[in-house]
Formats: structure tokens, sequence, C-alpha cells
């Protein structure tokens, strides 16, 4: 979705055992000289939902793109990579962006990540720390975190019935109206910040060939887990932003999750004003926060 994309980045591929990642990076001016490819990666890894895509990060990672070498994927069933018929499950994450990280970058990476793809990098984390110099994570949570289920919506039996789920999907995803209104009642915290670009930009992803699959498992819950049991065996040092406003994982819910390891995360802010998505809502005041770290 090139079109969404700031000047002066463009998209590349690499192939991975579940299909090609379509990644964006600075490739033309004015960000691209001869050093680009010294620089440290930075790696931007976006939510999951209808209409998900590395768009998500594309007013934040702009601000980076001078000292350090962006990396923004779409995730595998997401934006325009590849969108294989699948039951989505964890490993499958957790395998492509493993994947991604050892052929993209050749030294440990600094992570920015959102949501349960920031909960998924935990995990990661744990298991190949050797991948990771830092982590930077939004609203981080497996969505059934201390065993209460924040993400599903509509019954399973409904979600399951075929025809009626891409139906769902259909409804839910696939129209303007629904994707705007999704964004401004459950995403933002303030309707206005949702802009036509960002609706397009969902609306663009959302009618991708096969993009039911990976959100209908998202829905579905099949995605779910209990941040609550791993957290405590993170190493990595590791930030922690949350908007005070999300919805489905509330900033209580967060302050809890991040007590269960200070000696890995070493920060928590709470933004003002914002939802699940600051970096979309706020971008630059994630920035600014950023800028304190990075």
């Amino acid at each position: 979705m090139l079109q969404f994309q700031p000047p002066g980045f463009g998209h590349k591929v690499i192939n991975t055992s579940l299909g090609a990642i379509v990644y964006y990076t600075q490739t033309s001016a004015p960000w691209l000289n001869a050093d680009s490819e010294d620089l440290a990666p930075l790696l931007f890894l976006h939510n999951f939902g209808g209409g998900a895509s590395a768009y998500e990060w594309s007013k934040v990672y702009p601000a980076f793109a001078q000292t350090y070498r962006i990396l923004a994927p779409d995730l595998i069933g997401w934006g325009e990579s590849a969108h294989p018929v699948r039951d989505y499950q964890i490993k499958d994450y957790l395998t492509a962006i493993a994947e991604f990280i050892t052929q993209t970058c050749r030294q440990p990476v600094q992570v920015i990540a959102s949501s349960l793809t920031a909960a998924f990098t935990i995990r990661l984390a744990i298991t190949q720390p050797q991948l990771f110099q830092s982590l930077y994570l939004v609203c981080p949570s497996g969505f059934d975190d201390f065993g209460q289920g924040s993400g599903r919506r509509l019954p399973l039996s409904v979600i399951n019935t075929p025809l009626l789920d891409s139906l769902i999907y259909a409804l839910g995803a696939e129209n303007e109206l629904a994707v705007r209104n999704f964004l401004q009642s459950f995403l933002f915290a303030k309707p206005e910040r949702v802009s036509q670009e960002i609706v397009e930009a969902y609306l663009t992803s959302a009618q991708q060939p096969n993009a039911k699959f990976a959100a209908l498992a998202f829905l579905r819950g099949d995605l779910y887990f209990d941040l609550s049991l791993y957290i405590q065996q993170l190493t990595v040092p590791s930030v922690v932003f949350w908007g005070e406003k999300a919805q489905f994982t509330s900033i209580k819910l967060g302050r809890r999750l991040a007590n269960f390891n200070p000696d890995a995360i070493h920060k928590f802010y709470a933004i003002a004003d914002a939802g699940v998505l600051p970096h979309l809502e706020l971008p630059e005041v994630v920035i600014g926060l950023l800028h304190q770290h990075l």
C-alpha cells in the first residue's frame, strides 16, 4: 500500500516459511544515502484487527529515518503481504516475526510493537532474547490476560458459521462506514482525529484478497493467550506506553502486567487522551517519548 507511505519510503519483500512479507523502508530521498544500509535497524510491528497494516506506524517512523534503518512490515495475512488460506495460530506469527528479524537484521534489534503483536514480541524475546536489544511496547496484551477475555465481541457459534463469517467480515471491515465507525468508537479516544486517509488505509488493507482469514482468526480468539503467564520471564529491557482511554485492554490491566516484571520493564508511560493506538492518534507524543529512549 505504497500510496499511504510517507515520502522517501518504498517496499521490499522477503520470503518466509509462511509466504512473502512486504516491508517498508527508506528507498529514496530525502532519506536514502550511501550509509543507510549500515544504520542500526528499528523494527515497527503493527496491531491486529480488520484492516491492520504497517500504515499504523507511518506517522511515527519517518521521525527516526535519519538515524535508523526503518523496517515496517505488513505481517502475514495483513496489508500487502501474503494471505495464505489457513487457520492462523500463535506459532505462525512467532515463526514469521523471528524469520523476518533473522533475514533483515545483522544485529540485535530494537522493536516497537503494539497490542497483541507486542505480546507476541514478548514471547519471542523470552525464547530468543539474542534477537533483541530492547522493546518499546504499546498496550501489550494477549487479550486473555489473567483469564479475562477482552477481545471477542461475537459468539463463536456465529463467527464459525460458514458464509456467515464472510458476511460478518464484509459488513464489519470491508465498507467505509463500518471502518470509520470502528476507528472512531473503539480505537481512538477522540472521533475527530480519524482522518479520511486513515479510513482509506484500513479499508484498502481489509479488501486485500483472503484478508478475512487472519482477521477472523483474531476475532475468534485463536490468537489470544494470557500474557501474565509469560511476562515475568522477560529479560530484554522494555518500555511500555498505554493510552489512558484504551478500550478492550484498560490502563489498569497495563499497570498490573507491568508490575509483574519491574526488572525488565523500566518505564510505564500513561498517554492522556488517547486510545489503544496513541501512535496513530497522537503520533507527536509517541515520537517525543521514544526519543527519550532511542
